[in-house]
């Protein structure tokens, strides 16, 4: 690694140091966790529902819709968690072998504090709204635990980056949504500010890294990208949320699978990370697993 090269992580580190420093939150006190859950208020926009336009969808009393929503963001927030631990593992492998007098490491530790803190939100608030624990079915989980302790450099902060952006879409248009319940509001505000760093932290290591792989490596290193995002994607609304609206969970999700408007919420939440992702050479030959997940046209 050049001087150039190890001065520009510096500064990066340094700099999110200090925006860590002014700019961070304790889940404890800045969500009201004792305020009640407002009656006939959505829990995420009914337009990003999954079932939102179909059939189905019209079926649905005012009352089942908000519903529906309500398990659905448990559904973002439950797999959300479920990849913030593996992110949590991965941070930990990334740092064990740097010399932590450095500020690049050094927040990647922050990091970790940020992320644990995170998983407690998440965990508390799926416990606030009375729904299950909706992470991914056991062979995924399974495979979740070998990508934590295996997958490393540029596939890590591309499948990070990928986990983190298509969920922060949602995010900032919720904080800014008067019309839906406060918890989740509140919840998304202090996940995308925070999570605004860890995003510009993966973006410029993969900036680095990338220019560094030899063709075969980068091969690799797309395919393994392509995989994540499609599993991250395709898992984040589990098929179990429609069985708390009466719907029989298969064709709940065959129906949201083939939704128009499904589809292009999923290309909408992907389109600032995939665009950056198309700009360093992270999609090239693996397109098609991208477009088959909807997360390009």
């Amino acid at each position: 690694m050049d001087r150039g090269e190890l001065l520009s992580r510096e500064i990066t580190g340094q700099r999110l140091l200090a925006a860590s420093a002014r700019h961070s939150f304790d889940p404890d006190v800045a969500v009201d966790w004792n305020a009640p859950l407002l009656d006939a208020t959505p829990f995420m926009p009914l337009q990003r529902v999954s079932l939102y336009g179909t059939q189905l969808w019209e079926q649905l009393t005012p009352e089942q819709r908000v519903e529906l929503s309500k398990h659905e963001i448990a559904s973002v927030m439950s797999v959300g968690l479920w990849f913030e631990v593996i992110l949590m593992q991965m941070l930990c492998r990334y740092v064990y072998d740097r010399d932590l007098r450095d500020a690049h490491p050094q927040y990647a530790l922050t990091e970790l504090g940020d992320e644990t803190r995170h998983s407690v939100m998440f965990a508390r608030a799926v416990a606030k709204l009375e729904c299950p624990d909706y992470r991914p079915g056991p062979a995924l989980h399974q495979l979740g635990r070998l990508f934590a302790h295996t997958v490393a450099s540029a596939s890590m902060f591309a499948s990070v980056l990928v986990a983190e952006e298509v969920t922060d879409r949602l995010q900032r248009e919720m904080m800014h949504d008067e019309s839906l319940q406060p918890l989740t509001r509140t919840i998304s505000r202090i996940h995308v500010i925070e999570e605004g760093r860890h995003v510009r932290y993966a973006r410029e290591e993969l900036a680095r890294l990338v220019p560094r792989l030899r063709r075969p490596e980068l091969e690799w290193h797309r395919y393994l990208t392509s995989v994540a995002a499609y599993l991250i994607i395709d898992n984040l609304i589990q098929s179990r949320v429609y069985r708390a609206v009466g719907i029989d969970p298969r064709l709940g999700r065959k129906v949201a699978l083939r939704n128009p408007h499904h589809q292009q919420t999923r290309r909408w939440m992907g389109e600032k990370v995939t665009s950056f992702l198309d700009e360093v050479g992270m999609i090239g030959s693996t397109r098609p697993l991208w477009r088959k997940a909807h997360l390009v046209a």
